[in-house]
């Protein structure tokens, strides 16, 4: 089986509910994984708007988390998960934002790796990301979230 990565909360391709985006309360939905490879040490999720005003945009990065946990809850980060820096700074849930008129996909993507990332509180995605999982991503899974502003 592949690694695989859905949301009680919408399905794949679907709407983000507004809860969880600038709209609403703003709080991380809850996302479950299944089949992680054996071998996993850490697993890395990343939450990414590849049209975003500007290019692709990161709006969530965590690593070190759990390979056994199963998942995340609704609104909540493990203890032991830490917060890579978005595009805007911050290393907490920033939800879906785009500009008005349009749909826009969001990407989560979960990456089940063979040893630990070594990352630390606050490191970039795109400076540091690269370096840190040079060989060592054994899986990969993805979930798109659809989401557009109304006046």
């Amino acid at each position: 089986m592949a690694l695989t990565l859905t949301s009680p909360a919408f399905a794949d391709n679907e709407f983000i509910p507004v809860q969880y985006t600038c709209d609403g309360d703003n709080i991380s939905p809850p996302l479950e994984w299944s089949d992680v490879p054996e071998d996993t040490a850490e697993l890395v999720l990343l939450l990414e708007d590849p049209r975003g005003p500007g290019g692709s945009q990161v709006y969530w990065v965590l690593f070190g988390l759990d390979p056994a946990s199963g998942g995340l809850e609704e609104g909540k980060v493990p203890t032991s998960a830490v917060g890579g820096k978005n595009d805007y700074g911050r290393t907490d849930w920033a939800g879906p934002c785009p500009p008005f008129g349009r749909a826009h996909a969001y990407i989560f993507t979960l990456l089940a790796l063979s040893e630990p990332s070594g990352l630390a509180e606050g490191a970039s995605p795109r400076k540091d990301l690269p370096y840190a999982l040079a060989g060592k991503v054994i899986a990969q899974a993805e979930l798109t979230g659809m989401y557009q502003r109304r006046r």
